[in-house]
């Protein structure tokens, strides 16, 4: 006598078309949210790595402005320029103010890339006497 595996009462069958037809919506819809999440990781990414690169590239120009500071050999003037490369992508300027106290000045150094508008930049400020 041969046993059946299924009760009468249940239906012992695979899954219903209708019934896969929503598991692969569910799963489509997940993996569309995880990969514009990950398109959203890189633009981050890039935008923080370009951050760290313009500090860097102003924190070498304001220690290039003291060392000439300490030298004697500081000028007044707005300068502007851009850096050599690999990082020609970057310009810099250098902006002077007078301070209360005659023989110091603030110093500050900027570092744009990109659009002004789109404000993509790095300030730096710091005194030198």
């Amino acid at each position: 006598m041969q046993q059946d595996l299924c009760p009468k009462k249940l239906r012992c069958g695979g899954f219903t078309l209708l019934e896969i037809m929503i598991a692969l919506a569910i799963v489509s819809i997940a993996m569309i949210s995880l990969l514009s999440l990950a398109n959203r990781s890189i633009g981050v990414h890039d935008r923080l790595q370009r951050i760290t690169s313009a500090t860097l590239l102003a924190q070498h120009k304001m220690a290039e402005t003291e060392v000439n500071s300490r030298n004697g050999s500081l000028g007044s003037a707005e300068t502007e320029g851009v850096f050599d490369s690999p990082y020609s992508d970057y310009r810099w300027r250098i902006t002077f103010a007078e301070t209360p106290l005659p023989s110091i000045r603030l110093v500050t150094v900027t570092v744009l890339w990109g659009d002004e508008e789109r404000n993509e930049m790095v300030d730096l400020t710091s005194f030198v006497f």
